[in-house]
């Protein structure tokens, strides 16, 4: 039986200030899927307020761990604290009413517009007393202004480019008003100027509006220029965390990923940048080498 609910106070970028960061931990978290086990003895805190990053090689767990925390998996071992309390023992509107997830390439039903589709997001604050509202339509329009969606609002989400639907589906995870976003690799297939421009979003959401996110991405690149923290992964584990000026180096790029690259700094922001060895396709065709990836990988 779910444990009784505190009540939540609705989440705005203007009340942002006056209420405490939410907190997410997961605590000795082994998960699996059937026989397998995926992620083992993970322990893992999200700093409030600041934009965390996970990376790590394909099925090192990086999903694994954020659908755990995220409430979608449900851990053979250990727990999930959210705002203190057991996630596992909470409503799914109670959970809905704090955090809010993305998942890789969600999809929405044909016809459906950007606005009716940002609507779903006010879902967790319906009741059988509570219908819809002024205070839901205002919390719609400002998640559609804050993912820069409104000038498409009408439209049917099917007919806009990769970027805009994205984009949309952001505006909708905003409009429950949560100050924890998690996001699953929310850049994949899209053009890198469109990946460039919602990292810009996710930045802004975390420093300008106090939103604490953890996001799942492959380009080494790009988690290296935004994020406030970067959380490596292997073989179901964390590896290596810190800012991108701690972690991001030769040495821990080539122990996670099996990757030759020299770091450099940016000459604009200082940021580390990868710079891929040549000559690693050679060796890894050799009998026995191991398999690397590229710093888009």
């Amino acid at each position: 039986m779910p444990e009784r609910e505190p009540p939540i106070p609705e989440y705005s970028h203007s009340r942002a200030a006056a209420h405490p960061p939410p907190t997410l931990s997961g605590h000795n978290l082994t998960v699996g899927y059937g026989g397998e086990t995926v992620i083992s003895d993970v322990d893992f805190t999200l700093d409030p307020g600041k934009l965390t990053v996970l990376l790590g090689p394909n099925g090192c767990g990086k999903s694994t761990l954020l659908k755990t925390l995220a409430r979608t998996l449900a851990p053979r071992n250990g727990h999930v604290l959210l705002n203190g309390q057991d996630i596992h023992r909470q409503s799914t509107r109670w959970v809905a009413r704090q955090l809010g997830i993305l998942p890789q390439s969600p999809t929405a039903p044909d016809g459906l517009t950007v606005r009716e589709l940002v609507g779903l997001g006010r879902f967790p604050y319906q009741t059988l007393l509570r219908q819809w509202s002024r205070q839901d339509q205002q919390a719609v329009d400002e998640a559609m202004r804050a993912a820069d969606v409104t000038g498409f609002a009408d439209r049917p989400v099917d007919a806009l480019s990769g970027g805009q639907r994205q984009r949309c589906w952001i505006a909708m995870v905003l409009a429950q008003q949560t100050g924890l976003l998690l996001l699953d690799e929310p850049t994949t297939f899209l053009d890198l100027k469109v990946q460039v421009d919602l990292l810009e979003l996710l930045a802004s959401l975390a420093h300008d509006h106090g939103r604490t996110l953890l996001v799942v991405l492959h380009d080494l690149n790009l988690a290296a220029a935004y994020a406030d923290c970067l959380v490596m992964m292997r073989s179901g584990r964390i590896i290596h965390r810190g800012t991108p000026g701690e972690v991001f180096t030769s040495r821990t790029l080539s122990s996670v990923f099996e990757l030759e690259a020299q770091v450099v700094p940016d000459p604009h922001t200082g940021r580390p940048v990868c710079v891929p060895v040549r000559g690693q396709r050679h060796s890894r065709l050799q009998p026995g080498a191991p398999e690397t990836v590229s710093c888009h990988d």
